[in-house]
């Protein structure tokens, strides 16, 4: 197959093992393997990979994002892959309010390209960040502003579409492109007219109500949500409308879900812009997830309405919202005020569908039945009857949605690692249950592998007969995403999860969460794509390989989706040292920011170190891991001897002699030793006073070896605070180097011994604070899944600090201190991504500014990432992830800004990249202090 079609003129084709894994599920449940993977790079290698597919007779399905939750962006033939390559913006007409896109367009790069004349798509589904234009008309997707905006299907004015036949189709208000199409709609007016757009959200099955005369005939619109069945989109003009002024969100609180949605159409009568409805369960769990919006305030209740109004007089929408919650029998509301917090909640909403992934229990939660709508005045008898419904199957799930609509997001906790029979159950009585009120099976997400079969309970016959001619005008021979809406596969097919089997853990991590089971954790990634889109406008870190590359490959997903076939065993061998699991692998930055930016809780960098961890297992390592994994341990051994080291190294043709034999890239340089360790000169502070308060330095090994002035910095700081400082009597290491090689047995040891070392200050009440953000992070994350059995370990986690968290604790910090002031300092800070991940840069940026700072702070990895960025082969991706956020930052500083960081790797980068110094929090403080 990919022979042929690179004879045809595709250029980009892909069959290999470890590609054709990347694109075999998508957000669903499902699994299809597909024989190739096309990047078209125009649209005549579109039009060329259709014409094999009907040569061939192959299956051929248009994915965009690959977030769909049904199974409708995946199949067995031709994947074709829009969002590499066509992906551009072709026309905005301001005056028209329309835009011509090609269908690889990310929605949140059309948004971003038209705010500024006041202008968006007005769908906006929570994917809104990664989901394509494409993907959108496939599914006829919507969004939480619907009631203002209406569906997909409703913005598109015309779309470039090559059919199933290879006719190439201009469609829009006009039925006479097809033949056969104009007497197909005047036979079925009666059934189209009766059965279908019985209401908003009604989008299961084909729309065929815009064939009617009275919706004008347009063609356009049928075509949306028919989910690639029919044909390929290959470009669109679409409609813009207006930004809202002045969106006001009020909260209402209610005191369960189904009084949330008893309210509806009370607020409906309000004219809201959004109506969405939140579970308490859903509000913990973000809450529990460490994000930021777990802080966020919402008013007493057990399920909210996240209501929208607009308005620019303030007290007029104030009393409006005291009216509204008083027609809503709401027990309490709130007027968010803009910005922030606003933000914040509507990302909580938006992470949902990663969130809900996992129960209150900690169960994994699948899609398949999380987006029926009803008559919104229907939502609350439908609700209790659905959660009556899940209890009745032994059933769980946290419930959220577009309540103004009447659609019902929720995952469940159906055990999908046996097989699909509880997932059949109770999908058929689910579907019943919608039907009786008066529902779609589907109310934005399409019909897919998880709904067609059902279809048949949700419409008569004479239905499913005419979606059927519909489709054989355009797709006659069924080539065309085969399987989805006509023709449908059975539900309980394909499903992937049944088909992995365990891998359980053995001295690698524990992987609690996840019963000691690696399988399981691989499959958190149940497809949301948050991965693959830049959010770091929000102060989102991940994930930057793929913001560097663009491939599906380098992205988060694509590396689980290889993790997940290797536990299959069919695709890629059932073993860690499969080149393909090397090659997904192998530009992960251990980053750890998907640890906290993923709704799903997928942690990349800890399965990057046990898959290392299990394939050299009693075998030689890679000369990096000895080399870099070991740096403590060199560092320790050279520091004496540093002077005649560094000399040594300063002489760029030896030092890129060492570079080449130790596997690292020789456009990099070998950080120079300290002339002397903090070690090696000072080992405990004594004490000035018994009645002052301790508190135990932790000296880490870069901070020793590399930059001891971090360390003397900080005991000024702490002295100035009014505490003795102490320090360990022998130096430890938290063992992170062995840790991101994968020598998990070393940083076992080396964690043993900290342990040993640090739990007689715990115990005597002394808190602990680390100086380098990713061994802090290892303390505060990565031990207790080394260490899962040691008592201690949980007492001394929660004992260590950073030195930001320490100086602002109100409890264990200091007592009436005046820290010095930094009133006019620019400061151009580069938050370290484990520190991101694990602690949170918040209390940081709170110090800083409230000393009166003026921050720039920096989103996104710094690129280096410890060893990642030091290693042969990993150099340009290194230098491009800094490009995205570190060294543009760099450059536009003002002369008189300060490069603070308090990671080594990140203070290396920039040295390195842009011969900018940087400095430890430590030392910017200790700077200002009185002399």
């Amino acid at each position: 197959m990919a022979e042929l079609l690179r004879a045809g003129g595709v250029e980009a084709v892909d069959s290999g093992s470890r590609r054709r894994a990347e694109y075999s599920s998508d957000g669903s449940n499902y699994r299809v393997v597909p024989e190739v993977v096309v990047f078209p790079r125009h649209i005549d290698e579109v039009l060329a990979t259709a014409e094999v597919a009907r040569a061939t007779s192959t299956p051929i399905t248009s994915r965009g994002g690959g977030t769909s939750v049904v199974g409708n962006a995946i199949g067995p033939g031709i994947v074709i892959d829009f969002s590499r390559h066509l992906n551009r913006i072709l026309d905005i007409d301001v005056e028209r309010r329309t835009a011509r896109v090609q269908p690889g367009v990310v929605l949140g790069q059309l948004q971003k390209a038209t705010a500024g004349d006041n202008l968006r798509f007005g769908p906006d589904p929570s994917t809104w960040s990664r989901v394509t234009i494409g993907g959108m008309i496939g599914n006829n997707a919507c969004g939480s502003h619907s009631l203002l905006f209406g569906k997909t299907a409703d913005n598109v004015l015309e779309l470039d579409f090559v059919d199933g036949l290879g006719r190439r189709i201009t469609a829009g208000q006009n039925l006479d492109v097809v033949p056969g199409l104009q007497r197909f709609a005047s036979e079925n007016l009666g059934i189209i007219r009766t059965r279908l757009g019985r209401f908003g959200r009604q989008v299961s099955g084909y729309s065929l109500e815009h064939l009617l005369p009275e919706h004008g005939r347009n063609l356009a619109r049928a075509l949306v949500g028919t989910e690639g069945s029919l044909g390929i989109v290959l470009e669109a003009e679409i409609d813009l409308v207006e930004i809202p002024a002045d969106p006001v969100l009020v909260v209402l609180g209610f005191t369960s879900m189904y009084a949330a949605a008893d309210a509806v159409p009370a607020v409906l009568t309000y004219r809201p812009g959004a109506i969405e409805g939140l579970d308490s369960r859903l509000v913990d769990a973000v809450r529990a997830s460490n994000g930021e919006g777990g802080a966020v305030e919402m008013p007493k209740g057990a399920g909210w309405l996240l209501v929208e109004l607009h308005g620019s007089d303030r007290r007029a929408v104030e009393q409006q919202a005291a009216l509204m919650a008083a027609d809503a029998d709401a027990i309490s509301h709130r007027v968010v005020p803009a910005g922030a917090q606003t933000r914040e909640i509507w990302r909580m909403r938006e992470d949902g569908a990663g969130i809900a992934g996992r129960t209150a229990a900690g169960a994994q939660a699948w899609p398949g039945f999380e987006d029926a709508a009803v008559p919104p005045e229907n939502l609350g008898a439908y609700l209790r009857e659905f959660e009556s419904l899940l209890v009745d199957h032994g059933i769980d799930g946290m419930t959220y949605g577009h309540f103004g609509d009447g659609c019902l997001h929720v995952r469940l906790d159906i055990p999908l690692e046996r097989d699909g029979a509880a997932l059949r159950a109770f999908t058929e009585d689910a579907s019943r249950l919608t039907v009786r009120h008066n529902g779609s099976l589907s109310g934005e997400h399409g019909d897919g592998r998880a709904r067609s079969e059902l279809l048949s309970l949700m419409y008569p016959p004479e239905v499913i007969r005419a979606f059927g001619q519909f489709k054989d005008l355009f797709d006659p021979r069924d080539i065309m995403n085969p399987g989805v809406v006509v023709h449908p596969a059975p539900l309980d097919l394909d499903l992937r999860r049944p088909a992995a089997l365990p891998l359980l853990s053995s001295d690698g991590f524990a992987f609690a969460h996840d019963d000691g089971d690696f399988t399981k954790a691989v499959h958190r990634c149940v497809g949301v794509g948050k991965c693959r889109a830049d959010s770091s406008a929000d102060g989102g870190f991940m994930c930057p390989s793929f913001i560097a590359s663009s491939d599906e490959k380098d992205s988060t997903r694509g590396r689980a989706r290889v993790l997940q076939e290797m536990a299959n065993g069919s695709l890629i061998d059932r073993d860690f040292r499969s080149t393909e699991v090397r090659d997904a692998l192998d530009l992960c930055l251990s980053c750890k920011a998907c640890a906290s930016d993923c709704p799903a809780g997928v942690d990349m960098a800890a399965y990057k170190s046990e898959v290392l961890f299990q394939s050299y297992r009693g075998r030689l390592r890679p000369v990096t891991h000895y080399l870099l994994g070991w740096l403590p341990r060199w560092a320790r051994l050279a520091s004496p001897f540093a002077p005649v080291v560094n000399a040594m190294l300063s002489i760029r043709p030896i030092q890129k002699a060492v570079l080449s034999a130790g596997g690292m890239d020789t456009h990099r340089s070998i950080p120079p030793f300290a002339r002397k360790s903090f070690s090696r000169y000072r080992r405990r502070v004594p004490a000035v006073s018994p009645s002052r308060r301790k508190v135990m330095l932790w000296v880490d090994s870069f901070s020793d070896n590399f930059s001891p002035s971090i360390a003397t910095s900080a005991i000024a700081v702490l002295e100035s605070a009014g505490f003795d400082v102490v320090i360990p009597d022998r130096a430890v290491c938290c063992g992170l180097t062995w840790i991101t090689t994968g020598q998990l047995s070393g940083a076992r040891r080396a964690l043993e011994n900290l342990i040993n070392e640090f739990a007689p200050f715990t115990e005597a009440g002394i808190p602990i604070v680390g100086l380098e953000p990713s061994c802090t992070a290892v303390l505060r994350s990565d031990v207790k899944e080394l260490l899962p059995d040691d008592a201690r370990v949980k007492a001394v986690s929660a004992n260590v600090y950073t030195l930001a968290e320490f100086l602002a604790s109100p409890t264990i910090g200091p007592i009436d201190w005046a820290p010095p002031r930094l009133d006019g300092v620019e400061i151009v800070v580069q938050p370290h991504c484990h520190q991101h991940a694990v602690m949170g840069f918040t209390v940081d940026q709170k110090l800083l500014t409230g000393l009166g700072a003026e921050l720039t702070e920096l989103a996104g990895c710094c690129g280096l990432a410890g060893n990642f960025g030091m290693e042969k082969g990993h150099y340009e991706t290194s230098v491009a992830v800094a490009e995205h956020s570190l060294l543009p930052a760099l450059r536009s500083a003002g002369p008189d800004s300060i490069f603070l960081a308090d990671g080594f790797s990140c203070r290396t980068q920039a040295d390195q990249l842009a011969g900018a110094s940087g400095l430890h929090l430590a030392e910017l403080l200790a700077s200002r202090l009185p002399a």
